[in-house]
């Protein structure tokens, strides 16, 4: 697969991830909005209905209410209290019921075979004790019993709502109810309703997916065109900036070489000859060399501090040996040696746990900034910290000097490759860097987080 076909995938498949989980939580939510709006209608509805069975409750009692509080209890008086219950209906399926506390049936307008049954036993299709449960809740004050039924109009079973009360003064238990089956038809057709929405909505959201995946694609490849071409300029132009890096350390490198190491080897090699020739010329007198000699093993101890000077630039053992910590400190004290600038360093916290990468970009960040502050701060008196916490390790080298132009120099295109290099350094690990500088002095913060 090509680089381009990778880049248009990479930017495509985040996208179309994106929108399909977009479209599964609308349609969960969209699901769990119609589910609450689902019990929200059927709870207004059966409370709607709870409230028109106790209206219908309230208005049979009060039909029989001058003979029930007469106080007679005898069969003509009953009679004609049933009569006048039997008489209450309203629409198809509704009616009302009684029976006493022993569950024989005593008036029932659509079932007139049930009448002087004993119905305590029956039992629903589900093997619920319908009679039993019916006079149970009125005996406990009244309320609310949902169980099963025969529709008169319709001859079949079904739900219904039943309000029951007691006659104590009787023995009775009087009740109606509303049948359920056309509550639940109505939220079945809300339920199809909502569904048909839910699915329109998924329908209309997977195709704004699909146009968006298509312009997107589209537009992403003429940009990745467009962005493979900067990108590839700017890999030359960091290419070109690693090579001149190179170049300028193998630069340094070689001054080094030529203005130290050699100049004492062509110095040791002289003094070495020197004193050979006096050995030669003066054999009874090897003292007379002696000089020569020492003052070549002096220049050989210089040559060989020379050595592990440049090797500690090019690579301190201390980092690997003792970690981050001592490499700083040891830094800090040539620096401040070779400097005659006050210099202190410190540490606190947790500073280990970074990886050998990161703990190498502090290290050049640090030889970079003392560097800079040598050639051009001015200054008295620098300080390095290293804070480390659980989260990251932080390196903070502030100095006293006279400060400069961050933002100029970072333009600047023959300046600040420094503070360039310590900003790549820092982005390749993930990290921060920081700098404010003014006439009091400059502050270079490089934060990296712990993996």
């Amino acid at each position: 697969m090509k680089l381009r076909q990778k880049i248009l995938l990479l930017a495509i498949t985040p996208l179309i991830v994106a929108l399909f989980s977009i479209a599964l939580a609308v349609r969960y939510q969209a699901t769990l909005l119609a589910h609450q709006q689902r019990a929200s209608v059927e709870a207004a509805y059966l409370a709607s209905k709870e409230a028109e069975l106790k209206h219908f409750v309230v208005l049979a009692t009060r039909s029989i209410e001058h003979l029930y509080q007469s106080g007679r209890h005898d069969e003509a008086t009953l009679n004609e209290a049933k009569a006048i219950l039997a008489t209450l209906d309203y629409g198809d399926d509704g009616y009302f019921f009684l029976y006493d506390l022993d569950g024989r049936n005593l008036m029932h307008p659509r079932k007139p075979e049930l009448v002087g049954r004993n119905l305590w036993n029956l039992r629903d299709p589900s093997g619920s004790p319908t009679i039993q449960r019916l006079i149970a809740q009125a005996k406990a004050g009244g309320g609310f019993v949902r169980y099963l039924w025969e529709k008169p109009s319709s001859g079949k079973m079904a739900p219904k709502l039943g309000y029951v009360i007691e006659l104590d003064r009787w023995g009775w238990m009087l009740g109606t109810g509303l049948y359920l089956d056309d509550v639940d038809a109505a939220l079945a057709k809300i339920d199809t309703q909502i569904s048909g929405n839910i699915d329109n909505t998924m329908i209309w959201i997977t195709g704004i997916a699909i146009a968006s995946a298509l312009a997107i694609g589209l537009s992403g490849l003429a940009l990745n065109i467009s962005e493979n071409r900067v990108a590839d300029a700017k890999l030359r132009v960091l290419a070109q900036r690693v090579v001149r890096s190179q170049e300028e350390e193998r630069a340094r490198l070689s001054r080094d070489l030529h203005d130290g190491i050699s100049q004492w080897l062509v110095s040791i090699k002289l003094q070495i000859e020197s004193g050979i020739a006096k050995l030669i010329a003066n054999s009874a007198q090897p003292e007379l060399a002696r000089s020569s000699f020492d003052r070549a093993a002096g220049q050989l101890n210089d040559v060989l501090g020379e050595v592990r000077r440049i090797s500690h630039d090019l690579r301190p053992a201390l980092l690997d040996d003792l970690g981050l910590a001592a490499a700083l400190d040891h830094l800090v004290q040539e620096f401040s040696e070779h400097t005659a600038i006050t210099t202190r360093f410190n540490s606190d916290g947790s500073v280990d746990g970074l990886s050998d990468v990161a703990n190498t970009v502090l290290f050049r960040i640090a030889q970079e900034a003392l560097t800079n502050i040598k050639r051009h701060a001015n200054a008295k008196n620098v300080n390095v910290r290293l804070i480390g916490n659980k989260s990251n390790v932080a390196l903070i080298i502030s100095d006293d000097g006279i400060g400069f132009d961050v933002a100029g120099v970072a333009q600047h295109p023959k300046r600040g490759i420094g503070l360039r290099n310590m900003h790549e350094r820092v982005d390749a690990v993930g990290g921060t860097l920081n700098l404010a500088s003014s006439a009091e002095g400059t502050r270079v913060t490089a934060s990296l987080y712990r993996i």
